[in-house]
């Protein structure tokens, strides 16, 4: 008898504990929840292919972020083979980009790149930025905690 009561003692002490444990996670949810709404996202993109695919792509990407986290701040750092994507004359996605320029996001070429490519800043999309440095740039972005997105 002593043994059962034991057993029954001990089986309602973890069922207790676990029951308690659970109620503990679920009240801590909204809190969490509502914790990650109030976090601004800033995102910085390194963007360097000339794939238009992949340029299109991209849109897609900041119109979703955009769409799901309207304050987050984006910044695309455009160099290499891919600031064809903000020039005037070469760029296919001039509409969407100054689409997405209306959400907040910005799109920086690197002066580097212009030198090379002897691009000027005329040249390129209205409010379109330009960095000295795209990589020096993809880096103070991470240094001050930005999440880094190679695309």
């Amino acid at each position: 008898m002593r043994a059962r009561l034991i057993l029954i003692l001990t089986l309602f002490a973890f069922t207790a504990g676990t029951s308690w444990a659970q109620q503990a996670k679920t009240s801590a949810k909204p809190a969490a929840s509502q914790k990650a709404k109030a976090i601004t996202h800033r995102i910085v993109y390194d963007m360097s292919v000339a794939d238009t695919a992949q340029h299109a792509g991209l849109m897609r990407q900041l119109n979703n972020i955009k769409r799901g986290w309207p304050d987050a701040q984006i910044e695309i750092v455009v160099h290499g083979k891919a600031l064809n994507l903000l020039v005037t004359d070469k760029t296919t996605k001039a509409t969407a980009i100054k689409d997405l320029q209306a959400k907040g996001v910005v799109f920086a070429a690197c002066e580097n790149t212009m030198r090379v490519q002897k691009v000027v800043k005329e040249q390129l999309l209205p409010q379109v930025t330009t960095v000295p440095m795209g990589i020096g740039e993809l880096v103070l972005k991470q240094e001050e905690g930005w999440s880094y997105i190679k695309f």
